[in-house]
């Protein structure tokens, strides 16, 4: 709740000030000192005798990598963008700054981030300020980067860490509603902060891209179908490659204590994707809902009054200051003002969630009463065997918005959807949501209070299901997963009978996990190596072309009538095409993703429809033989073979001239596809497209006697600073398909050619 009168203030501030005095005090009583050596692309290898140490490293090393990327996110999470950037700009999500202050000062507020640090464990505490003080260090030392001089680049404090923490929870929640909580007005009445309609236009775009940009494919392997009998991994993460979701590769050590490594999130000193001696694990986003939303019903005399039980309840109205840069450069103070009823915050949003006369919508987000997530991936990242991990998320459900899967050196495998899920049962669905809403998005009755969440006293926290309501897989076989519910993380086992809130059951399965689950199945009963893993991203299977590819060549053949001149190219390009997304595959791969996406919009296009008895391998073909399909696909060449003749595309064209990263040509494709190395790449003014996410730290993992035996790569490499000599390296190895050993014992890491060491102390 936001602070309303200056007697709260000054005992949060006072609370804030505690909080920095304990960490000042416990400065002076540890020097911080940390091993920072350095191996090929420059990942660290950070090695510590404590846990401030071991912070002390992760900060330093971070800030020489990223620090114009962490100084950013800083901003943009304690709600300064307005105030040093200016009203009218944008954050790198395209939101408008004064909206996005609004929205994180709410989110952040001082009682937030406050009670957030106190219910961290001691061990967490001091990594985050080793973190603190090894970024300040570096700042003090080298400055700001060319990039990022201003004076909105400052020291940090362990507060910073947790607002960038608590924006990673509501990712997957209020934090795609930023724009409605900010837009919410009474009926007639007016706000200083009013979103414009493109701004809901973005937020509904960035809505329906947010498990592309952040999807992922993963696959564990058991001793059953092991070369070696022995666990293996295929972690397959597909984020953002700019921003506050960019991976950070690293190793973190305390002898004796702790031996991880793997990928970080900005400012968090975890790893949340790795492997350790014994254990290998990797996320996907799941498709579990993580908030609902409330219908309230208003008081008809009062629209800034509900309904509950009968009884009419004011809402919650509380003020927020937004600090404004002026024209002149001066700072002006908007206060804007927000509200919320018992169920959360109130969001409105034109033409789909309306504040009228009648109703309002609060938004209820699970994960705003996580303050487990840190201790969680603390936890995993010492766990010795994945039963060891099972019961580590079991007990604290810290996991927010992603299913975890892992592999272990005895060749055990593992699916858990144990993420943090309002306890909704279907029972509840059917008393207090509104049927013909859908499941797309839950909508609960506000004016019933039997329609709150139910408490479990298993669960972690109120509200939320208890780990053993939720799906869980363990096989000596594989478990895999791309992004769909856990219905068939194995078809073997199909996981079924859950609430609708956690996971459907007899729906289609997406491309890639069809791919996936193909793929696994065409291996037949041989041993699966760490070469079938690699194959599954990196030779670029086009899925979907197998399943459309002959009914296209067939109307080409014999259906193009008046159109055969104009359309005779492109239907060349089709039959020549190799049916991958490799950099030298040809034109042919633009066209198939210029008519996929215009054919997947049309009704009824698919020839077999999908049956939810044969999950594998339905839907298929594409119905040309169907008068309204035949027109679409008709349509759908024509508007291709104009957007590629455009685009300045010839018959020699590859996919390498048209998808990069800078200059760099990148390999992959769209997601819809089939495309396992998933990649979402915008248009640029040059008629190339620019990825913007997908394939990101790639990890395969295979055991034996001797631990962990790893190979991997960044995909978009481990540092944003364009002076740095690791800016595009890991970019062009990805570009050339090239994964590389990871460094792990000591032996290796010394032994590597481009090994440096760095010793920091305070």
């Amino acid at each position: 709740m936001i602070i309303n009168n200056r007697l709260s203030r000054v005992c949060a501030l006072g609370v804030l000030l505690g909080i920095s005095l304990a960490a000042s005090a416990r400065e002076q009583a540890t020097q911080a000192s940390a091993e920072i050596r350095r191996t090929g692309f420059g990942v660290p290898h950070i090695r510590a005798s404590d846990e401030r140490g071991l912070g002390y490293g992760i900060g330093y090393a971070y800030a020489q990598d990223n620090m114009c990327l962490l100084a950013n996110e800083v901003v943009t999470v304690n709600g300064e963008r307005a105030r040093y950037f200016g009203p009218e700009q944008a954050t790198l999500e395209e939101r408008n700054n004064l909206a996005s202050d609004v929205f994180f000062h709410w989110l952040n507020t001082p009682q937030a981030v406050a009670a957030f640090w106190k219910a961290q464990s001691p061990q967490i505490q001091q990594r985050i300020e080793g973190y603190v003080a090894g970024y300040n260090r570096y700042l003090q030392e080298r400055g700001a980067p060319a990039q990022c001089q201003g004076d909105w680049v400052r020291p940090l404090v362990a507060e910073d860490l947790v607002k960038l923490t608590r924006r990673l929870l509501v990712e997957g929640g209020v934090g795609q509603f930023a724009e409605a909580l900010v837009g919410a007005t009474p009926p007639q009445a007016s706000a200083s902060v009013q979103p414009d309609a493109k701004a809901f236009a973005l937020a509904a775009a960035q809505q329906q891209r947010f498990s592309l940009d952040r999807g992922s494919n993963a696959v564990a392997v058991g001793q059953e179908r092991s070369f070696n009998g022995r666990g293996m991994l295929l972690a397959n993460p597909h984020f953002p490659w700019v921003g506050g979701m960019r991976f950070y590769e690293m190793h973190l050590t305390i002898p004796g204590q702790l031996d991880v490594m793997g990928a970080a999130l900005p400012g968090l000193p975890v790893i949340n994707i790795g492997f350790n001696q014994r254990v290998a694990w990797t996320h996907t986003v799941d498709t579990s809902k993580h908030f609902t939303l409330y219908r309230l019903t208003l008081d008809p005399n009062d629209a800034t009054r509900y309904l509950l039980d009968g009884k009419s309840i004011a809402l919650d109205k509380t003020s927020v200051a937004v600090k404004v840069k002026q024209a002149d450069g001066s700072l002006k103070e908007v206060n804007h003002t927000l509200y919320s009823s018992q169920f959360g915050p109130v969001v409105q949003w034109p033409g789909k969630l309306d504040w009228d006369r009648r109703y309002a919508f609060s938004l209820r987000d699970a994960n705003l009463g996580n303050d487990r997530v840190l201790q969680q991936w603390y936890a995993m990242n010492q766990a010795g065997s994945v039963k060891a991990l099972q019961t580590s998320v079991q007990s604290l459900q810290g996991i927010p918005w992603v299913n975890t899967l892992a592999a272990d050196d005895q060749g055990q495998s593992l699916y858990m959807n144990l993420s943090v899920v309002p306890n909704v049962s279907a029972a509840k669905l059917a008393q207090c949501s509104d049927p013909r809403a859908g499941l797309q998005m839950i909508v609960l009755d506000g004016a019933r209070s039997a329609c709150a969440w139910d408490i479990d006293p298993k669960a972690a926290q109120p509200g939320i299901f208890a780990a053993d309501q939720l799906p869980q897989l363990l096989r000596s076989d594989y478990v895999q997963h791309s992004n769909d519910s856990a219905w068939l993380a194995n078809p073997q086992a199909p996981l079924s009978g859950f609430s609708p809130v956690i996971s459907q059951e007899r729906i289609g399965l997406s491309p890639r996990a069809r791919f996936a689950l193909q793929r696994l199945h065409s291996l037949g009963s041989r041993p699966i190596n760490a070469a079938d893993l690699r194959n599954m991203v990196m030779d670029n299977e086009v899925y979907l072309a197998g399943q459309v590819m002959p009914d296209l060549l067939e109307f080409c053949a014999n259906h193009l009538a008046t159109d055969a001149q104009t359309l005779q190219p492109l239907c060349d390009s089709l039959k020549t095409w190799d049916r991958h997304a490799n950099l030298d595959s040809g034109v042919g791969l633009v066209h198939f993703i210029n008519l996929m996406e215009h054919l997947q919009q049309t009704p009824d296009a698919w020839r077999v429809a999908f049956d939810p008895s044969q999950p594998l391998t339905t839907p298929r073909g594409v119905a040309i033989e169907r008068p309204a399909v035949a027109k679409a696909v008709r349509e759908a060449m024509l508007a291709s073979a104009a957007d590629v003749a455009k685009r300045g595309l010839t018959s020699t064209s590859t996919w390498g001239d048209v998808q990069v990263s800078g200059q760099i040509p990148i390999h992959g494709g769209p997601q819809e596809l089939g495309i396992y190395n998933a990649m979402q790449s915008v248009p640029r003014s040059d008629a190339k497209r620019e990825v913007i996410s997908g394939s990101s730290y790639l990890q395969i993992v295979t055991f034996d006697d001797h631990g962990p035996h790893a190979e991997g790569v960044l995909a978009f490499s481990q540092s944003s600073n364009p002076a740095s000599p690791y800016f595009k390296d890991q970019t062009e190895a990805f570009s050339k398909k090239t994964l590389s050993p990871l460094p792990f014992t000591d032996a290796q890491i010394q032994a590597d050619p481009h090994y440096r060491q760095q010793v920091i102390k305070e």
